[in-house]
This record gives structure tokens, C-alpha cells and sequence, in this order.
């Protein structure tokens, strides 16, 4: 886990480090990570030392001009009210729909384009064309907060940037709110049994196995992934073929290249020896939001929740 380290007047204050829910139901409870009314406000002590994904990284005050080329992490800003300090945000962030999009690139990032913005402070997700240190040679402040891998790893980043954009104590409480959110989702889920799923990333198609972030989401519902038997587990996200699935013949699918690629119950139908699968007789094919079930910000509760009512749908047919 990486701690949030605050520094004050030079001197090292302490650490903070989130333990995450994981699946396990031995967190603390709701009001025992809820920050107090006694909470500072969103202000913060500065400077302070964030341990990212690019080492130490320490922002001399609070930063009044930050640029986001992360669809999560600006989602985060927003959440963890950061928001009146985002002045620029990339073309792929978009929620929450105020964000100040621009036609900056995550993907492909354009150093000149993001000096251009005057920025204090640049939130990554990637280190694409190695732009933290191209950004660091003109001395801009940069977070890398990769992908999270797990939920513990979600509620250290939103812990992570409310600390270094002065909202601390909002950030604690949207983490506490994620908990106590997964933790009752994950008492209250029913009973899988045996029912097995498939969860599409695309429709190539690309799928994920039980060892991804998303998978772990679904394995608060007792689900099982059947794309954790394919031949090359291709870190986490293998190709599968048609047959693979077809084969197999899920319970349930859930389709995250809704919004991207249109696909339905209608449009799997019609792919070959897919139209007698028991989801799609079943009706038990779901449409998933692409952005939430790509991000691992605040709203993974809601993609929970919508796993959580297809379960229990399941269940009661």
C-alpha cells in the first residue's frame, strides 16, 4: 500500500494509510473512518509528500491550477470537491459533465500543449511517451496514480489526491462512503451458487478474468468468471474466441462496449453459436455504463449495485 506522507514547516507529521474492504467484511465500521466534525477544513497542511506511482512527489502549497489527463482521476477531483481547482481536463474525461474538457490526451500526451495551461499540479494515470519526466524538466509538479488493481488500492488514490489538493477531509469521507457503500452491497449480496458470468470488454472479444479490478468486484457476489479458464490469461484481460464462450455458455453477461461499440442481447444474438446461449435466452444480458465499469473512482459503487440487482434478478428467475 502507498502511504500518504504530509510534511509541515520541513518536518514530517505522519501517515496515513487506508486499508482498504477487500472481500473479506473485516473492515472498520462507517463511523469508524468517517472523518469527525473536529475535521480541518479543505485547506490541508502543505507542503506536502504524496509515495505515487512516480516516487515522492512533494506539491510546495496548494495547487490552484490542476490539469487532469485521467477520466478517474478527474472524477475524483470533482468528487472530493477539487473541483473549482481543475482548470483543464482531457478529451476522455467526461463526467462529471462541468469538468472544463479539452482536447488533451492521455494517450498521447502533448507537453507543449500541457505547459500551455500554466499548470501547478498534473494528474496521470499513464506514463505515456514518459511525459512525468518531460513535464518534470519544465519543473510541473506530476502525480502518476496508475490503475488500481484492487479496491484497497481505489480508496489509497482518492485518500492520495484529496491530501495533495488541500481536501483531505472531504476525500476521507468520500472513502468512508465507498466502504460503508460495498461493505453493506457486499453483506446484502445474494447467494450466487454456482451461476457463472462473462464480462466483455469489447467485441473482439477481449474479456477479464477474476484477477482484475473488475473481477474482484464480482467476486463480492460469488460469481464465477468463466474467462478465468482461458488458455493465456494475457495478464488479466485475455482475447477470447467465440467458440470459447459459446462453450462455456455463461449464466449472465455483462457488456462494457455498450456505449463504444453498441452491443445488446440482439447483437450477440446474431454472433455464431451464440444465439441459443442461456443469458440470451434467459434474458440475462446487461448493459453496463463503459465509463463506470473502466474506472475504479467513486462511482464503482454504482457498477456494484448493478451487479449486485443482475444477480439477485438471477436469482428469483
Amino acid at each position: 500500500m502507498r502511504p500518504v506522507r504530509t510534511a509541515f514547516a520541513g518536518a514530517l507529521l505522519g501517515t496515513l494509510v487506508l486499508a482498504g474492504c477487500g472481500q473479506t467484511g473485516t473492515t472498520a465500521s462507517p463511523s469508524a473512518t468517517a472523518p469527525t466534525s473536529a475535521a480541518p477544513a479543505a485547506t490541508g497542511d502543505f507542503p506536502v509528500t504524496i509515495e505515487a506511482g512516480n516516487g515522492q512527489v512533494t506539491i510546495a502549497k496548494r495547487p490552484e491550477r490542476i490539469v487532469s489527463l485521467s477520466a478517474t482521476h478527474t472524477e475524483t477531483l470533482f468528487a472530493i470537491g477539487a473541483g473549482p481547482q481543475v482548470i483543464a481536463v482531457d478529451a476522455a474525461s467526461n463526467h462529471p459533465p462541468e469538468a472544463p474538457k479539452t482536447d488533451l490526451s492521455g494517450f498521447k500526451p502533448n507537453v507543449e500543449a500541457i505547459v500551455a495551461q500554466k499548470p501547478d499540479l498534473v494528474i496521470v494515470s499513464d506514463d505515456l511517451d514518459q511525459v512525468v519526466k518531460e513535464l518534470g524538466k519544465v519543473n510541473v509538479p506530476v502525480l502518476h496514480q496508475p490503475s488500481a488493481t484492487k479496491l484497497d488500492e481505489a480508496y489509497e488514490e482518492i485518500a492520495e489526491l484529496g491530501a495533495a489538493t488541500g481536501n483531505k477531509a472531504k476525500a476521507d469521507e468520500v472513502v468512508a462512503g465507498m466502504k460503508a457503500a460495498m461493505d453493506k452491497l457486499a453483506a446484502e449480496a445474494p447467494k450466487a451458487g454456482k451461476l457463472t458470468y462473462y464480462h466483455e470488454l469489447d467485441q473482439t472479444p477481449y474479456a477479464a478474468t477474476s484477477q482484475t479490478f473488475i473481477g474482484q468486484i464480482y467476486a463480492m457476489f460469488g460469481l464465477t468468471n468463466v474467462a478465468d479458464k482461458a488458455p493465456e490469461a494475457a495478464g488479466g484481460y485475455p482475447k477470447l474466441s467465440a467458440e470459447f464462450v459459446a462453450q462455456a455458455d455463461p449464466d449472465l453477461i455483462f457488456l462494457a462496449d455498450v456505449k463504444c461499440c453498441r452491443q445488446s442481447k440482439e447483437t450477440l444474438a446474431e454472433r455464431p453459436g451464440w444465439k441459443n446461449l442461456s443469458a440470451i435466452k434467459n434474458d440475462r444480458v446487461i448493459q453496463l455504463d463503459d465509463d463506470i465499469a473502466s474506472r475504479w473512482g467513486p462511482r464503482v459503487v454504482e457498477l456494484a449495485e448493478t451487479i449486485g440487482a443482475a444477480v439477485a434478478k438471477a436469482g428469483a428467475s
